[in-house]
């Protein structure tokens, strides 16, 4: 038995030597060369390109007048259709003119017994001025009667101001629009007590034609807008102001440009951010304040050179780069200074010339020095397959 066992264990371990000796003895398969990582790529050329700029914003009233009392009383009657349009000038509240009016016209009693006074003084005046000479009355007398005709001439100006005064205040009771403009709700009804310069409005008016669209953008953002409509006026264009789009909420396009005004420009301190202000015709009052639009500012057009933004690679430092296929068809890394987002891409400021071969897709298989071979675009590929499909149809 324990030489059946020897016996086995032997046979298994001959066996085990003469199948490593084969496996040493079978000459290993050489790997075959690596080839060109096929990449696809784009080349660099120069075009014409429309510099535009998206910013958020909200639409703002032309001019806002709150309708204020300037006068105390009981409102009689409201002369004017919520949500109308009204012109300046128009009548919009009437307060009770019975003080105002018995003010006024004591005002206008005072002034003509001023002016009664002031024809008997000048008359005694100029008689004590003829009686003086022949020594009819004194001097000193005349002198008197010459002060109280003067006193009587300031009484006069007096009554003036105060009728002047009360006519002011007389006409206030009639409460006017300030601008012309659309006029919202009544904040008060007929027998209100109104007071002067009250804190509450009456109403507000609002001229919405044309209508202001505030915007914010950094300021550095918006010192490069500025600088770029500065060389296109340089370069010959028109020195017009920029012309501003405007993306309604759902997305579609207001029928009427707008113009963007670098007036009032402030920074705010706590973000850093720029308020720019376009104007923009409203005729239709589809715009109402408040509303959120987006903004397309249109900066000219200007030669350069886009690239995919898929193109584009970031070093550890967020430095931009890009890879390049370089004469002998191996990977070169180039770093480049970037631009505004386009619709198409990337705007290339430095670091690209016409002709270059800018690796766009198969990144992730490449390193700088590898040799690489074009393939052709994916999206060529797709198309030349559905032609050869529609030929096979026809």
């Amino acid at each position: 038995m324990k030489k059946n066992i020897i016996g086995y264990i032997l046979l298994v371990l001959l066996l085990g030597v003469t199948l490593t000796a084969c496996k040493q003895g079978k000459p290993k398969a050489a790997r075959p060369p690596a080839g060109p990582v096929p990449v696809e790529v784009v080349e660099a050329a120069v075009a014409k390109i429309k510099l535009e700029t998206e910013l958020p914003g909200r639409t703002a009233a032309y001019k806002v007048a709150e309708v204020r009392p300037q006068v105390n009383g009981i409102i009689q009657k409201r002369a004017f259709v919520e949500g109308s349009e009204v012109t300046a000038g128009q009548l919009l509240y009437q307060i009770d003119p019975a003080t105002y009016q018995a003010r006024y016209d004591s005002a206008k009693a005072a002034l003509a017994r001023a002016e009664a006074m002031e024809h008997s003084a000048k008359l005694k005046a100029d008689r004590y001025r003829t009686l003086v000479k022949t020594k009819a009355v004194s001097e000193i007398d005349q002198i008197e009667m010459n002060a109280v005709w003067k006193q009587a001439v300031a009484d006069i100006a007096a009554s003036k101001a105060a009728l002047n005064s009360a006519k002011i205040n007389l006409d206030y009771t009639k409460i006017t629009a300030p601008i012309s403009g659309v006029i919202g709700r009544s904040l008060i009804t007929e027998g209100a007590l109104v007071t002067a310069q009250q804190s509450v409005a009456l109403a507000k008016i609002q001229q919405l034609d044309p209508l202001y669209v505030d915007v914010t953008q950094s300021s550095g953002d918006a010192l490069r807008l500025q600088k770029e409509f500065s060389q296109h006026n340089q370069n010959g264009g028109e020195a017009a102001k920029p012309e501003v789009t405007i993306l309604l909420e759902d997305g579609s396009e207001y029928e009427h440009k707008g113009v963007l005004e670098f007036s009032d420009v402030t920074v705010d301190q706590s973000t850093g951010s720029v308020t720019l202000r376009a104007i923009i015709d409203n005729p239709k009052r589809q715009l109402l304040p408040g509303m959120f639009v987006r903004a397309k500012l249109s900066s000219g057009m200007q030669d350069g050179i886009v690239i995919p933004t898929a193109a584009l690679s970031r070093t550890p430092k967020g430095d931009p780069m890009v890879m390049l296929v370089n004469a002998e068809s191996k990977v070169e890394v180039r770093m480049v200074k970037t631009g505004q987002n386009l619709p198409n891409g990337t705007l290339i400021l430095d670091g690209l010339k016409p002709g270059d071969k800018v690796i766009t897709a198969g990144l992730q298989k490449i390193r700088p020095g590898v040799p690489v071979s074009i393939a052709p675009p994916q999206a060529d590929k797709a198309g030349s397959t559905v032609k050869t499909a529609e030929k096979g149809e026809k």
